[in-house]
């Protein structure tokens, strides 16, 4: 009886343990007060999703940005995050959104690429994938110039 409610213990312990840990790759809502900040990290891309709630290609996407967020989980230089353009308008504007969903690459603050290939996981994750490394890679190159 006592190595059972050890176990229970145990087991209950480390189920709070995960429900309370961060995920680095979980996705993050960015609003007008974070975007900026945000988008600005140094050495970290950002794959961001733009949407409205009433859009129904946005509706059609289910849950494949909460499923490259879980995709993208161990990849330490790699964020991925989304706006509602109905309450946070001004990061809209200011990043050219005109059509909805519209998915953008950021690095330490420049928008890189536009993405506009199929809407599947593998097709969104190898995308964010090289476009991070080149991103680095030219990072690293700048940082060498100025040395």
């Amino acid at each position: 009886m006592k190595a059972h409610l050890g176990s229970f213990v145990l087991l209950s312990f480390l189920l709070v343990l995960s429900l309370t840990v961060r995920t680095k790759a979980e996705v993050l809502a960015l609003t007008a007060d974070t975007f900026s900040d945000k988008v600005k990290e140094k050495d970290t891309a950002w794959f961001v999703k733009f949407c409205v709630p009433w859009c129904k290609h946005c509706k059609n996407l289910g849950s494949l940005w909460e499923d490259l967020g879980k995709a993208m989980e161990g990849e330490d230089e790699i964020e991925i995050g989304e706006v509602d353009c109905s309450t946070s308008k001004p990061v809209c504007t200011k990043v050219d959104i005109h059509s909805y969903p519209t998915f953008k690459l950021f690095y330490e603050g420049e928008e890189l690429a536009k993405y506009q290939g199929k809407r599947d996981l593998e097709s969104l994750r190898n995308f964010v994938l090289e476009e991070a490394e080149k991103a680095a890679a030219k990072a690293q190159l700048d940082d060498d110039k100025e040395l």
